[in-house]
């Protein structure tokens, strides 16, 4: 039993990080299209939309070097954040991602609150031209109005 344990213990090592384990410093992410949008038209704020898996490497730099990046860090409270893994079989994700037209990851797609979309990049790249990106869809999303309150 003990040496059936150390196996399983050795194999868990093993395997990939999971899609859902960030690194220090990143953003606070949601994993369903559903959840985000609801927050984004509460904040007013627009939305990255990162459609991911754990065996895709691009999409595993870009988790662990360029989203908790400082060049990134600047942008965390201007969006709402959401890392979707293509492979969790939630529905809201799998039809956003259709929406979307995401066929290869990383997909990265910018809504605004309303779910519009304001641009998008596929395949990963570094902190500098990452955060270049997310200053590019701050000046095309309309100003943050949060939702009136109920």
């Amino acid at each position: 039993m003990k040496k059936l344990l150390l196996a399983l213990a050795a194999v868990s090592l093993a395997l990939p990080t999971l899609a859902k384990d960030f690194p220090k410093g990143s953003p606070k992410f949601e994993d369903s299209y559903r959840k985000v949008m609801a927050d984004a038209k509460k904040s007013g704020k627009p939305v990255v939309l990162v459609f991911s898996a754990s065996w895709c490497p691009p999409c595993q730099s870009m988790k662990n070097e360029v989203y908790p990046s400082k060049e990134v860090q600047a942008f965390h409270d201007k969006f709402e954040w959401a890392y979707i893994d293509i492979e969790d079989g939630d529905n809201s994700n799998e039809k956003a991602a259709e929406t979307f037209g995401v066929s290869g990851i990383p997909h990265i797609q910018f809504v605004d609150a309303e779910g519009k979309p304001l641009e998008k990049q596929v395949g990963g790249n570094s902190p500098e031209a990452f955060a270049a990106k997310l200053t590019n869809v701050l000046a095309l999303a309309p100003k943050a109005e949060p939702a009136a309150a109920n």
